[in-house]
Parts: C-alpha cells; sequence; structure tokens
C-alpha cells in the first residue's frame, strides 16, 4: 500500500514538473522571457504578393516566361475543393494529407498555351504543370 502510494505521488510530481511554465530566465524584474507581451506591433513578412489569386497567378507566369503581364490572359478561374493536401498537383514520391482542401482552380493562357495554377491551404497560386 505504502509503496503504491508512493509511486502516484512521484508520478504526479513527474507531471507537474514536465507541464510546468518555467522559461528559467524571467528574474521578475520584466527583463526574462515570460514578462508581459510588448504593445508595439511587430512587422510582418509576408512572401506573398498583393492581389488577389488571379492577380498573383498572373504576374509569377509573367515573370517566369519573361513577358508583359498584358500578354497573360485568363482563361477561367474557379473555386475548388481539392480532394487533398497535394492540391490537384500531386508529384511522384510523395505522400500528401488525405483532407478535403478548399483553393482555387486558375487556368491562364499565353500565346495559345494553356498554364494551370492551383491554390489552397492558404497557399499562394502555383504553376502546376501536370495537374490531375
Amino acid at each position: 500500500m505504502v509503496m503504491r502510494t508512493v509511486s502516484v505521488v512521484l508520478a504526479t510530481a513527474c507531471l507537474l514538473v514536465a507541464c510546468g511554465n518555467n522559461t528559467g530566465t524571467d528574474t521578475g524584474n520584466g527583463t526574462g522571457t515570460g514578462g508581459t507581451p510588448s504593445m508595439t506591433p511587430s512587422p510582418t513578412s509576408s512572401s506573398t504578393p498583393p492581389g488577389g489569386p488571379v492577380e498573383q497567378a498572373k504576374a509569377d507566369l509573367a515573370k517566369r516566361l519573361s513577358v508583359d503581364a498584358a500578354r497573360v490572359t485568363l482563361v477561367s478561374s474557379e473555386e475548388v475543393t481539392w480532394s487533398d493536401g497535394s492540391l490537384g498537383c500531386p508529384e511522384p514520391g510523395m505522400m500528401y494529407t488525405q483532407a478535403l482542401v478548399p483553393g482555387a482552380r486558375i487556368i491562364l493562357e499565353v500565346d495559345g498555351t494553356q498554364y494551370n495554377y492551383h491554390s489552397g491551404a492558404n497557399r499562394a497560386p502555383f504553376l502546376c504543370e501536370h495537374p490531375r
């Protein structure tokens, strides 16, 4: 009975230590990492170009092909629900999440050639060379 009690107390102590919020740097003088959050907004870094998905796709394609953006025309743009994390553009040998992902399919054209762009899961549109 005593051994059981000691085991329970030790297990509880281990859990409390493991779940503790001790950073080891907070000295109580406001210079540690556990202090009050700063009210100064930090600059956000965004690698996503401005504009909507169609504008982003057009800008990307114009840059890839080294053509003026005016030559890139929109064929179609539609909201889709992708069947998995590949966003309709699986790469051989890769594994993807098996969940429905809301996104978009954008088809652009330059000089008679069509280009497929896919997006979803907060990802900017990307060129999909082998869409499925």
